[in-house]
Parts: structure tokens; C-alpha cells; sequence
């Protein structure tokens, strides 16, 4: 049970608390209190028979009404066929409920000190609810409260003409009016509650996926920048020296080194560019997913004295560790806390990050995640990465890096496509480099 609930999403968990709080309320307030109603009438066989079919009605609208209630949120939540012949049947179900009462109060099946039209009220207040949840979630509010009143008057009528008297008509109006004000401030704003909640969990994963996009479009203007000059300063210079060497001109060889030499100040522009986009500061990245879990409503501990003394390229590898733990903390299970514990004995540095809320024997999948990333990259520096679950709800990571790391790992070639060489070049090794943002998805029991 604790792995279907911690599965679910923020929003798919108050949308199943809504959803099973609407299907249970009419059971308790139709059936739970009319069960003890044929206390209140006289004990003759005609009034229980009447009685007894008419719980036997009301149970029957409540299980329709489940059906209702399912089919009426996907109507209005995700624009699903409204189930109006449903709707039409309860109708129908909520004038026989009706026409029971009124005719109970109008042979004298209720006791005498019922006279007064409290009992018929109570009556129709409790089994009118089913009716009017099972149409409620089918037209706007103004027109349910225009049908409200115009059916509060013909029932009022109705029980007026039945019984001959004033006070159990104007009860009767009063009874159904309060029904509909009950069933719209609970059923309508619950349903106004779960599209709110949809609408900003849609809205998250539209602000990440354009923050994605923002994030790319920055890269290609800094390369745009970059290179744009230079590409075209090479392209000129390189159609100089062919035209030069066509003419035996000497000039072609220092048209040539020229342009070597621009290439290499262009390759070492892009080496910052991307350096500048991967480095991760241990400091802010810190200081940042203190806030961001705060603001999520979870617990943050943090102890990272040894931050200000690391070297450079340890700082840039535990940012990146921190910035991923807190994106799957974020993203997975339902943690409450979060303690994040950074130590150094002079040889390395340990960042331990763990959180509760995670299920019991799960485990880290070995590719396609970003913790997957984060071992690639630690290796690069001689660094290592464990994570899993430890068996007490408690998710732990802990990344070790030796405090001689360099500040970037070295390119596979050792640094040699940094140079010119009249040799033929070989081809650059595809970058491997952690993702910055990850799209929110279906949450996944124990990742952490």
C-alpha cells in the first residue's frame, strides 16, 4: 500500500484523496443518515414497506452515482463525453425519492411530532444529495443554481398540495435549496480544486521543458558569438591562400598560419564556452537546493564546512551531485526530509545526500538516469558514486572525489586536438556531459 501511494505523484495523490472523499460522502450522508430513519414513523406495515423501498432506491442511486461522479471529472477534467443518460436515470431515481416522501407525509406515515415537516425535510435533504452530485459536474453553475430554485419550487409545491399546509412546503423549498448549496459548495469546488491542480502540474512541466529550451538557445548564442567571426574570418583567409598558391605567391603560407592560428584561438573560445556551461558551483548549487527543497515543503539539513577549502575541480564534480540528488529528490517518492553532509580527511572529499521516502529494496537502474551521468563523470576524475536504498526508508548517495582531481577531465586523445598538425585529424570523441535540467515525469518508487 505505502508503494502505491509513494509511486504517485503530488498531484495524483490529492487527486485520489478527492476523488475517494466524493465517492464515500454520499454513502454516509444518503444511506449512513437514513439508515435509522424508520424511527421516526409510525409502526404500520404500509409506512415500513414504503420506507424500505425507498433505501432500497437510495442505494441503488448510490452506486450509479459512482459511475456518475467517474465519468462527470472526465467530462470536466479532461473533456470526456458527459454522461448524460446517467444523469437522466438519477433524475429519475431523485423523483421517486420525492414522490415517496411526499406521499409518506401526506397519508401520515410520519409520527405525529413530525407534523411540522422536519422529518420530510431531513428526508428529502439526504436523498436529493445522490441526484444532484450525479448532475452537478454536467452544466455550469448558474444553470445548476437556476435549476436548484425552479426544482425547490415545484417540490415545495408539491408537498403543499400533498399535505394541505404551509410549513411543510416551505420546509420542503428550504431542504432541497440547502441540498443544492451543499452539494455545490462541496462536489463544484472540489471539482474547481483537481483542475486547478492539474493545471499547475502541467504548467510545471511546461516551465521546465521551456527552461530546457531556454538553456539551449544560451549555448547556441554563445557559440553563435563565438564562432561566427572567426568561421567567417577563417573562410576568407583560407580562399585568399588558395588563390595565392594558385599564383605560386610565397604570401599563401602566412595566409595559412593565420588561419591555424585562428582555429586554435577559436577551439580554445569554444573549450570556455563549454567549460563555462558544465562547471557547477558546490557553494550555490548548496545554497540552492536548500531553497528549492524548502520551498517544496521538505526538511533540509545541510553541514558543509570543507566546501570553502576544496580545489576547484572537486567543487565542479560535488555540484553536480548535488544538482542531480536534488532534481530526483524533487521528482521521486514523497521525501519529508533531507540531509546533505559534506567531509574531507585530506585525501578526498565525501558528499553524502539522503532523504526518506523511499520504498524498501529499490534500486538504482544502471543506464539512462542521471545518476548513471554522474558516475561518468566522477570516474573521469577519479571519483566513484554509490546509491541505493539502506533498507530503514531512507535513500542515501554518497560520492567520493580524491582532492587531486584536475579542474577538467583530459580530452581521450591527451590533449591533442587542442593543436594544429598538417596530419589528418581524427575524429572528436562525442561529449558525455550531464544533462542541466530533466523534464518532470512520472514519479518512481525508491529513486531518490
Amino acid at each position: 500500500m505505502k508503494g502505491f501511494w509513494r509511486r504517485r505523484g503530488r498531484a495524483a495523490k490529492m487527486d485520489l484523496y478527492l476523488r475517494v472523499t466524493l465517492y464515500v460522502m454520499p454513502w454516509i450522508t444518503s444511506v449512513g443518515a437514513l439508515a435509522p430513519f424508520p424511527d421516526n414513523l409510525v409502526r404500520n406495515s404500509g409506512s415500513l414497506v414504503l420506507v424500505q423501498g425507498l433505501m432500497a432506491v437510495l442505494f441503488v442511486q448510490c452506486v450509479l452515482l459512482m459511475h456518475c461522479l467517474n465519468r462527470g471529472l472526465a467530462h470536466r477534467l479532461h473533456g470526456a463525453p458527459a454522461p448524460w443518460r446517467s444523469a437522466l436515470v438519477s433524475v429519475a431515481l431523485g423523483a421517486v425519492v420525492v414522490t415517496s416522501a411526499l406521499t409518506l407525509q401526506a397519508t401520515g406515515g410520519l409520527a405525529a411530532r413530525n407534523d411540522n415537516g422536519s422529518a420530510l425535510s431531513m428526508l428529502l435533504f439526504y436523498g436529493l444529495i445522490p441526484t444532484m452530485m450525479s448532475v452537478y459536474a454536467l452544466s455550469r453553475v448558474r444553470w445548476l443554481i437556476l435549476g436548484t430554485a425552479v426544482a425547490a419550487a415545484v417540490v415545495g409545491s408539491a408537498a403543499g398540495l400533498a399535505t394541505g399546509r404551509p410549513e411543510p412546503a416551505a420546509v420542503t423549498v428550504v431542504s432541497v435549496l440547502l441540498a443544492g448549496v451543499f452539494c455545490l459548495i462541496t462536489y463544484r469546488s472540489s471539482l474547481w480544486y483537481m483542475a486547478m491542480i492539474w493545471e499547475l502540474d502541467r504548467a510545471r512541466d511546461t516551465a521546465a521543458r521551456l527552461a530546457v529550451a531556454e538553456e539551449r538557445l544560451r549555448f547556441g548564442r554563445d557559440l553563435h558569438d563565438v564562432m561566427g567571426r572567426n568561421l567567417a574570418v577563417i573562410a576568407l583567409k583560407s580562399e585568399l591562400a588558395m588563390q595565392l598558391a594558385r599564383r605560386g605567391r610565397p604570401e599563401a603560407a602566412e595566409q595559412m598560419a593565420e588561419v591555424q592560428r585562428i582555429a586554435q584561438e577559436s577551439q580554445r573560445e569554444v573549450r570556455e564556452v563549454v567549460r563555462g556551461y558544465r562547471e557547477a558551483d558546490l557553494r550555490n548549487e548548496i545554497e540552492g537546493a536548500r531553497g528549492v527543497l524548502a520551498a517544496a515543503g521538505i526538511t533540509c539539513t545541510v553541514a558543509d564546512a570543507p566546501a570553502a577549502g576544496l580545489p576547484a575541480g572537486v567543487q565542479s564534480a560535488l555540484g553536480w551531485v548535488v544538482r542531480e540528488t536534488t532534481t530526483n529528490v524533487l521528482r521521486h517518492g514523497n521525501p519529508k526530509s533531507c540531509a546533505l553532509r559534506l567531509t574531507s580527511d585530506g585525501v578526498g572529499a565525501v558528499l553524502v545526500v539522503e532523504n526518506d521516502g523511499a520504498t524498501a529494496g529499490a534500486t538504482v537502474g544502471a543506464t539512462g538516469s542521471g545518476l548513471a551521468g554522474l558516475r561518468e563523470r566522477l570516474a573521469a576524475v577519479g571519483g566513484t558514486l554509490a546509491a541505493g536504498a539502506t533498507g530503514d526508508g531512507m535513500f542515501r548517495v554518497t560520492a567520493v572525489v580524491p582532492l587531486s582531481a584536475p579542474d577538467e577531465p583530459a580530452p581521450p586523445d591527451g590533449g591533442k586536438t587542442g593543436h594544429m598538425s598538417p596530419q589528418h585529424a581524427q575524429p572528436p570523441a562525442p561529449a558525455t556531459g550531464a544533462k542541466f535540467l530533466k523534464l518532470p515525469g512520472r514519479p518512481k518508487a525508491g529513486a531518490a
